[in-house]
């Protein structure tokens, strides 16, 4: 489980549970607060 904590443009920084870390290139469904979903890609582990 993740949490947005910065979205600039096209990029969004998640912040994940230790033991969590997804893949890069795998996809990420993040649900809107209208209902909706949107599907992001994994493109960059950042440090802390």
């Amino acid at each position: 489980m993740g949490k947005i904590t910065q979205i600039i443009g096209a990029v969004i920084d998640i912040k994940f549970t230790e033991g969590n870390l997804p893949e890069i290139n795998s996809a990420i469904n993040i649900k809107t607060n209208d209902g909706g979903r949107l599907v992001v890609e994994v493109a960059q582990h950042l440090g802390d």
